[in-house]
C-alpha cells in the first residue's frame, strides 16, 4: 500500500511538473492564434483560435523572418557542432593525455568562465570591425567555435566514463592519437557530447545581446527579428508569440534528436555497466 501511494505520488508530481511547464508553450500557441484583443478578455481565452495562419503571414511579411530562421540555424549548428568537436578533442587531451602545463592550461581555460561576457563586447567588436565581418554570421560563428564550459564539461566526463586500458588496448593494437580519437574517444563521448550540443544549440539560438550588436537590421538572427517584432508604442503580442511560437519549434526538434541520443547513451551505458 505504501508502495502504491508512492508510485501514485510521483506520477502526480510528473504530471503537474509537465503542466506547469508547457502551460506558457501552449498559451503562446492560444494568443499566437488570436488577434491582439485577445488579451484583454475576461475570462482569458484557453483554446486556440483561427488567425495563427494569418499572423504567421503578418510576422514574415512584418521583419525578414525567413532570413533570420534561416541565420539562426546556420549559426546555431555551425557552434554547436564545432564546440561538440572541439570541447571532446580538448577534454580528451586534458583527460587522458600527459603533456607539459596541461593543468595549468585547464585552469586558465576554466578561469575564463569567471570573466563576464559583456566585458568582451568591445574588443571583440573592435576585431570583427578589423576583419571585416560586422554584420556577416562570420562574427556570430568564428567567436563562438569552442568554450571553456564545454572543454571543463567533456574534460570531467571523459576522466570517469573513459578507461586508461581501452586507450593502452587500442594503442597495443597499433592505433594513433587521432585514431584512438575517431574509434575509441568520440563513441564514449557521445552520450556527454549530444548534451553538450543541445546547450550549446539553445544558447545559441537564444542569444540575443551579441547579434544585435554586430548585425544590421536587414540580416538578423530570430531574437532580433522577435525584438522588432516588439516595437513600436503599441505592441501586437498576438504578433510577437507568434513569431516566438515560430522561433521555438527548431529548438523542440533539436531537443527531440538529441535527447534520442542521450537516452540511448544513458542504456547503453547501463547495459555495459
Amino acid at each position: 500500500m505504501g508502495a502504491s501511494k508512492t508510485r501514485t505520488l510521483t506520477y502526480l508530481t510528473l504530471i503537474a511538473v509537465v503542466f506547469f511547464s508547457a502551460l506558457p508553450l501552449y498559451y503562446s500557441v492560444v494568443v499566437a492564434s488570436r488577434d491582439n484583443s485577445a488579451l484583454a478578455d475576461v475570462p482569458p481565452p484557453l483554446f486556440p483560435g483561427g488567425n495563427f495562419f494569418t499572423n504567421v503571414e503578418n510576422v514574415f511579411t512584418t521583419v525578414p523572418f525567413a532570413l533570420a530562421l534561416l541565420n539562426s540555424i546556420l549559426v546555431a549548428g555551425s557552434i554547436a557542432i564545432s564546440v561538440m568537436f572541439f570541447s571532446t578533442l580538448a577534454g580528451f587531451a586534458f583527460a587522458k593525455l600527459r603533456f607539459r602545463g596541461r593543468n595549468a592550461l585547464l585552469l586558465i581555460t576554466v578561469a575564463t568562465m569567471m570573466v563576464p561576457t559583456q566585458l568582451g563586447i568591445i574588443p571583440l567588436y573592435l576585431i570583427m570591425v578589423k576583419l571585416e565581418w560586422t554584420g556577416s554570421m562570420y562574427a556570430l560563428i568564428v567567436p563562438a567555435l569552442v568554450n571553456a564550459f564545454g572543454v571543463f564539461f567533456m574534460t570531467q566526463y571523459l576522466s570517469r566514463a573513459l578507461p586508461t586500458e581501452l586507450l593502452e588496448a587500442g594503442r597495443v593494437d597499433g592505433c594513433t592519437t587521432w585514431g584512438l580519437f575517431w574509434h575509441v574517444v568520440l563513441p564514449v563521448a557521445r552520450p556527454a557530447a549530444a548534451v553538450l550540443g543541445m546547450l550549446t544549440f539553445m544558447s545559441a539560438w537564444n542569444d540575443y545581446f551579441w547579434p544585435l550588436v554586430v548585425l544590421t537590421p536587414e540580416n538578423p538572427t530570430v531574437q532580433v527579428a522577435l525584438s522588432s517584432l516588439a516595437a513600436g508604442y503599441v505592441s501586437d503580442y498576438a504578433l510577437s508569440l507568434t513569431g516566438t511560437t515560430l522561433g521555438t519549434l527548431p529548438l523542440v526538434i533539436v531537443f527531440a534528436l538529441l535527447g534520442k541520443q542521450i537516452i540511448g547513451g544513458i542504456m547503453q551505458g547501463a547495459v555495459k555497466g
